[in-house]
């Protein structure tokens, strides 16, 4: 599901752009550049829908343009755009069931260990992509 919401864009001094989001509860966040800023704002409106929804809490109804005030002259009102399917999969966190299987021996060992199969193997293949991904 797509969802667009106003922000309003602020130049600063140093370059960088601080972004509001009126509607919801003036969240704000900023970038380094412009680019930045816009990359930023897509993504705290993605993790404040995500959130908002997660949690069961109404959407606000996103204002139009021209209904929005800004309160500096150098600054700017731009539309951000989500789809939350897409967000929802680079970023949930929700815990998937995977079977697989492990050598007799190996269980008892990690039984009487105590160790959290879970955890050892969500540690495991974060290293293994860190690894893949890093330069060669």
């Amino acid at each position: 599901m797509n969802y667009i919401y106003p922000a309003i864009f602020y130049p600063e001094d140093d370059g960088r752009y601080s972004v509001i989001f009126p509607d919801l509860n003036d969240l704000a966040t900023f970038g380094d550049t412009l680019a930045d800023a816009f990359a930023m704002a897509q993504d705290a409106c993605g993790q404040y829908l995500f959130t908002s929804l997660r949690d069961g809490e109404p959407l606000p109804s996103p204002s139009s343009v021209g209904s929005i005030e800004k309160d500096e002259d150098n600054a700017f009102i731009n539309l951000i755009g989500v789809n939350l399917d897409e967000y929802a999969r680079l970023y949930d966190d929700k815990a998937v069931k995977k079977t697989l299987s492990i050598p007799a021996w190996l269980n008892t060992a990690c039984e009487n260990s105590g160790i959290n199969y879970s955890k050892v193997l969500k540690e495991a293949l974060v290293s293994k992509l860190q690894t893949m991904s890093s330069p060669k």
